[in-house]
């Protein structure tokens, strides 16, 4: 790997493939981190920690850890001047996993960070359900849902359906605060595409479409 840098999807998100960041991003305190500066804007290590259910002194070295690979970097002071904020440097991050064959550091380090982000984003259904769907009004509690569908297809196949989603989410992503419509808010799409095995056996009852 190469350590790309510079480089962004669809969504302007930053492409990695250091195994050295991944590594650095694969863990929950870090993730639940950025997922808060993600969303929220600056903060500091005093604001996200009981968030995070650590220390500050734990935040402060995470960010710190952070920041060393350019993921986070300091943000606008607060308004007392004591405490040093933090802002996320990348609007999102996207990583593939290469073969095994071609780059054991990288294989290893992607398996690690696509594990982590699981459990970090299946974590977020259980606190929707308990603290957030029963305050939403009938017409966003309408919108919202999930699905689980099964398709047959090759790899190709299956890279050109994730990329389709993407082109039809983009506009949405990318687009100035100016542009949203009155009552806009947040909505978190969470996607898998999770391949079964060669002899079609998923350990799981999915519904949805089938061959």
């Amino acid at each position: 790997m190469t350590g790309k840098r510079e480089e962004r999807g669809r969504f302007g998100d930053l492409v990695i493939d250091d195994p050295r960041m991944m590594r650095a991003l694969a863990h929950p305190a870090r993730l639940a981190i950025m997922d808060i500066l993600r969303r929220e804007g600056p903060a500091s290590a005093t604001e996200v920690a009981p968030r995070v259910g650590i220390s500050p002194s734990a935040a402060s070295w995470h960010l710190r850890h952070l920041a060393g690979f350019g993921l986070v970097r300091d943000g606008e002071p607060h308004p007392d001047g004591r405490a040093r904020r933090w802002e996320a440097a990348v609007r999102g991050f996207r990583f593939e996993t290469p073969a095994e064959a071609d780059d054991a550091e990288g294989f290893t380090a992607a398996r690690t960070l696509m594990r982590e982000m699981m459990a970090h984003a299946l974590a977020f259904p259980g606190h929707w359900l308990a603290d957030i769907e029963p305050g939403l009004d009938a017409e966003w509690s309408r919108a919202a849902g999930m699905s689980d569908t099964r398709v047959v297809v090759d790899a190709a196949e299956l890279a050109t359906i994730l990329e389709g989603v993407e082109e039809v989410l983009a506009p949405y992503v990318n687009r100035d605060a100016a542009e949203r419509p009155a009552g806009s808010r947040g909505v978190r799409l969470v996607r898998y595409a999770l391949p079964e095995s060669a002899n079609g056996a998923n350990g799981a009852g999915g519904t949805g479409g089938d061959e």
